[in-house]
């Protein structure tokens, strides 16, 4: 049985990748999902403000709307908050391209053009087969419109994407107004591959202390249904590779992702909860189905069940919507 794929042009054993998490602060943590049947690893994300905390460019995006509130002013993390420097950024990724035999990708996190293309370089450098733009925005002013939001995405994938040679691919929040028109629009400004989508981590209020606080909520299979259907809708018609995240616990899901388009099914909730090793029950579950249903490869399903391929491509639209609450029951 052929469970290979290609993703970022990259030739890959399977499809399970693990996205970018704390499991791979270390070489051991990486190490683990390559022993448990890892086809290649997104190392966690260097964020921008590790970069340059201090870059005027930054405060100006980061600024906004915080004249108003005083307390907005001591949100922003210390610099000393963050896990590792860049320089010790670069020298893991050096470390884990020398120990891993599996395709290593880079992951930059931020807003701005900034001091991504100087570490896009060195990542680069350090031997990193391929980089992931995590662009993490939210755009709060009121005179920032939809248009100069999509156009910052461009700038940035454009930046970076002409300063290294190897393949970047953009992770995309699910939140445009017009989703189809900007992964068309990356594509053509030279993104090797999408990845959908980031979860954005909602922050919480503590009643107590009456403070606003971070929260991170790990993904249920529940998520799964975002990405599944953009996924379903852009199969066929960009250029670059998809890959599905968020909301992946299974070979199930794996499954549905991948005969919706996705090259690669990208797995983090799962395996915080349940350890590396669950890497290996996926790909057991994965085999298991295709061998029962008779399927020899993962190319053989791959966008079998896209919009373009299925008989009703209503059912990725609104039609689904009607049906949906049409067919709810209330419980007695």
């Amino acid at each position: 049985m052929d469970l290979s794929t290609t993703y970022l042009g990259l030739r890959l054993k399977n499809p399970i990748v693990p996205s970018a998490s704390p499991l791979s602060h270390t070489l051991d943590g990486m190490k683990r999902m390559e022993d448990a049947g890892a086809a290649a690893i997104v190392m966690y994300s260097l964020f921008e403000e590790q970069i340059a905390h201090e870059s005027a460019e930054l405060s100006h995006y980061l600024s906004y709307g915080t004249e108003s509130f005083a307390e907005a002013l001591s949100y922003f993390p210390a610099a000393g908050d963050f896990n590792l420097g860049p320089d010790a950024y670069v020298d893991l990724v050096r470390k884990a391209k020398a120990a891993l035999a599996i395709p290593v990708i880079g992951s930059l996190n931020g807003v701005s053009t900034g001091g991504w293309v100087q570490y896009a370089q060195r990542i680069e450098e350090a031997g990193a087969d391929a980089l992931e733009l995590n662009i993490y925005y939210i755009p709060t002013d009121p005179r920032l419109s939809s248009g100069e939001v999509e156009k910052r995405y461009i700038e940035v994938l454009q930046a970076v994407r002409g300063s290294v040679r190897i393949p970047v691919a953009m992770k995309l929040s699910p939140f445009f107004s017009a989703l189809h028109n900007v992964a068309h629009r990356l594509d053509e400004a030279g993104a090797d591959g999408l990845v959908l989508f980031n979860r954005f981590y909602q922050p919480d209020i503590d009643l107590d202390a009456l403070e606003v606080t971070p929260n991170v909520i790990l993904s249920t299979p529940h998520a799964l249904r975002l990405p599944l259907r953009w996924i379903a809708i852009l199969h066929g018609h960009i250029r670059g590779s998809l890959a599905a995240t968020s909301g992946i616990h299974s070979g199930k899901d794996a499954l549905k992702v991948i005969m919706a388009g996705a090259d690669i099914a990208m797995m983090c909730s799962a395996l915080l909860k349940h350890g590396p090793e669950h890497i290996t029950t996926t790909l057991k579950e994965i085999t298991q189905w295709m061998t029962e249903h008779e399927y020899s490869s993962i190319q053989q399903m791959k966008g079998s069940m896209s919009q373009k391929s299925i008989a009703d491509p209503s059912a990725f639209e609104r039609a689904n919507y009607m049906k949906a609450l049409q067919s709810f029951k209330l419980l007695a």
